[in-house]
């Protein structure tokens, strides 16, 4: 994690893939998120859409956060363009759903060595995606 990030610079360039600790960071967060679906009571329904091997899930999802969080555009260099709603389509998703997701990923961004101001920017963006992901109310 890059402790010289000021909030103010969160969204600019790679700042908050800097501040997310880059790659490996990331990875280390969606790791923690997915944990977060096994065990939270509330993301039974969001874990039982995935697939019972988490493998492709895991590799889409820290793609998808590099590139979004300003470093390097892995999503699309392996799964092509990031179609956030036409990628969620086939899924009743709805207020709950997205609701649960955003839980586990609470968990998951609590469990990091993330300077609370990021902490707080991340959850805050993180919602637009969760809410873009949504297809029903």
């Amino acid at each position: 994690m890059n402790s010289k990030v000021k909030t103010s610079d969160y969204g600019q360039g790679e700042a908050s893939f800097s501040a997310a600790g880059g790659f490996e960071g990331i990875k280390q967060l969606v790791d923690a998120f997915y944990d977060a679906m096994e065990t939270l009571p509330q993301a039974k329904h969001i874990r039982d859409m995935h697939n019972p091997d988490l493998t492709e899930s895991r590799d889409k999802l820290t793609r998808f956060l590099t590139g979004w969080l300003g470093g390097p555009k892995l999503f699309s260099e392996k799964y092509g363009p990031i179609r956030i709603p036409v990628a969620h389509r086939h899924l009743d998703i709805g207020p709950a759903e997205r609701d649960a997701w955003l839980a586990c990923m609470q968990i998951a961004v609590n469990a990091q060595p993330y300077q609370q101001d990021f902490r707080d920017y991340l959850m805050t963006q993180l919602y637009v995606p969760a809410e873009r992901s949504r297809n029903k109310d």
